[in-house]
């Protein structure tokens, strides 16, 4: 039982809704929408990252088309760069036409990278499969962001907690498979990260605490991440009332 002041609820999101969940919390970091507002703000592209995008435009985005790796129908692939969409990007408050390439080379400390993640152990590490030979995005941009200590965001849903992120990296590899389901990857560990999880992003939108407490489910819930809400009555009451607003989001297709 809870005292008069406090509240407890348990809750359920599936992938999508948990995704939805993310990109608002995502959208209201103070540090992006500074960078959105009068900075440089680049959203790989990414599925979570695309629900990030859309909170940031207020305005669809094609999330099958706005990535490049992807783990669909039992196999590791990537989409067509034909069809695949470039990262939105912004600069000085206008969105930018500019390759994201050139516009890290501009980075400072205030800026703001966001990149999804496949993985993320209890340890707070980050992991992203690459199927590139140079190491894909990630590898692209994290000597710049690490060297001018710009913000690093990987918003990622607890279905894709691991035990650990490093002994995943020490097991693949590109060329390290006799066989595969799909590509060979490999993985770059991202450490020193905002990693915003379901935990964090109902902290961020309501200033409640959440704790996992499920993971998966059957009928549509495959992939869900059951957590339990605490805080301040009204606190938590808001935080319900969000999440039902989000209920039913629609499956990624």
């Amino acid at each position: 039982m809870t005292d008069n002041g406090t509240g407890k609820a348990l809750i359920s999101l599936t992938v999508s809704e948990g995704k939805r969940l993310i990109g608002k919390a995502v959208a209201a970091l103070p540090q992006v929408q500074a960078a959105r507002k009068q900075g440089k703000l680049i959203i790989a592209t990414g599925i979570t990252n695309a629900y990030v995008a859309e909170e940031v435009l207020q305005e669809p985005v094609e999330k099958m088309r706005y990535t490049a790796g992807v783990i669909t129908q039992g196999v590791f692939t990537a989409t067509s760069s034909e069809t695949r969409l470039t990262p939105v990007c912004f600069e000085n408050g206008e969105r930018s036409s500019r390759p994201w390439l050139d516009i890290l080379q501009d980075f400072t400390g205030e800026d703001v990278f966001i990149k999804g993640a496949n993985a993320v152990d209890p340890s707070g590490m980050a992991g992203v499969l690459v199927g590139a030979p140079n190491g894909g995005t990630i590898g692209s941009a994290l000597g710049t962001l690490y060297a001018r200590g710009s913000h690093l965001i990987i918003p990622v849903s607890r279905e894709k907690l691991i035990p650990s992120v490093e002994a995943a990296v020490r097991q693949l590899g590109i060329h390290a498979f006799d066989d595969t389901m799909g590509m060979a990857c490999g993985m770059i560990p991202v450490v020193g990260a905002a990693i915003i999880t379901e935990v964090e992003a109902l902290d961020i939108l309501c200033g409640v605490e959440a704790v996992q407490v499920s993971g998966g489910g059957v009928g549509g819930s495959e992939g869900s991440v059951g957590l339990v809400v605490s805080g301040p009555k009204p606190k938590v009451a808001a935080a319900m009332e969000l999440v039902r607003a989000i209920k039913g989001e629609p499956p990624i297709v």
